[in-house]
């Protein structure tokens, strides 16, 4: 289950962020790109509620109009948002590189079904949809976050997913995002989470933005990344990796490996699988991953000679040799 900006297109999740800014610049209250990107994720309503929230932004909107900010600010600037950002939409519908690929590797070699979710409403979601197929990306099911009761951190989207595509159990459900609010739906969803690093809102910059930063200031594009693995690894995610690309090898990976423990453990659902966190795996990982199986082979096994001996010495038996 896909989101959309930062995940599969608009690298940087500049679409909203910039009208954001416009917003209440209109309103004489100017916010930064960071402000204007702290609550992305969320219903654009409710991230506009979220920004009046901002201690900094309260400050400065008391020290303009002399109050804080209400209900009905919050109204108007969204009645403004909505047309600002139906126009400039399109100009940020560029599909992520490989993106389109992967998403077609997902649905046609694996066979998987692909919903989506996101902040966006519907009529701004219709314009993601046409710009989306005419670059041969298109999910099986559209979800917007006007469609339920609450959007993100709520988990209404992807149940909704979970219905119109006919999928059942929950936990068989990978949500991907590039957002905190993201991650959180899936996991109140009862779903397995995967968060996208480097594409998404918090590196906040286009491909070629990223590439330019890596080339001349490498420690700081680490620094960057690392600030966003961290964002979203302490959201909840199952998992975080770089981008998109790297998804079929991470959920085909671990799903080998939860088959395992779930045998061991008796465990069912993701929760887990709380303490792995698996950034990324090569080919070279395919050595190690057969040395772990037969650790838990063998720790199985182990497992199953202590309960043995348990049950027999309760009997009053003699523990077999």
């Amino acid at each position: 289950m896909l989101d959309w900006a930062g995940t599969v297109l608009d690298c940087g999740v500049y679409s909203p962020a910039v009208v954001f800014i416009d917003v209440f610049e209109r309103e004489g209250v100017p916010i930064t790109m960071e402000e204007a990107r702290g609550p992305m994720g969320a219903h654009k309503k409710v991230h506009i509620r979220k920004l009046t929230q901002m201690p900094s932004i309260r400050k400065r909107w008391h020290e303009k109009f002399g109050k804080y900010p209400t209900e009905e600010d919050v109204d108007r600037m969204f009645a403004n948002f909505v047309p600002a950002q139906l126009a400039c939409l399109e100009k940020y519908t560029d599909m992520i590189t490989g993106a389109v690929d992967t998403v077609e590797e997902l649905q046609k070699k694996r066979g998987l079904k692909i919903g989506s979710t996101t902040g966006f409403t519907t009529p701004m979601v219709d314009v993601l949809k046409k710009a989306a197929v005419k670059q041969g990306y298109k999910p099986d099911v559209y979800v917007a976050a006007d469609e339920v009761p609450q959007a993100r951190p709520f988990p209404y989207m992807v149940w909704l997913n979970a219905i119109r595509l006919d999928v059942s159990p929950i936990s068989s459900i990978v949500k991907v995002d590039d957002t905190a609010d993201g991650v959180m739906e899936g996991l109140t969803a009862g779903c397995w989470t995967v968060g996208l690093a480097r594409t998404g809102n918090y590196m906040g910059m286009n491909e070629k933005e990223l590439a330019e930063l890596e080339q001349k200031d490498p420690d700081q594009f680490k620094r960057l990344l690392t600030r966003s693995y961290d964002i979203l690894g302490n959201a909840g995610a199952h998992y975080v990796i770089d981008d998109i690309t790297s998804l079929p090898r991470s959920i085909f990976w671990d799903k080998r490996l939860m088959a395992q423990l779930r045998r061991m453990c008796q465990c069912h659902g993701p929760m887990m699988s709380g303490a792995l966190l698996v950034i990324g795996v090569s080919d070279s990982d395919d050595f190690w991953f057969g040395c772990l199986i037969c650790l838990l082979n063998a720790l199985s096994a182990l497992d199953r000679v202590i309960d043995d001996i348990n049950r027999r010495m309760a009997d009053g038996q003699t523990p077999a040799q």
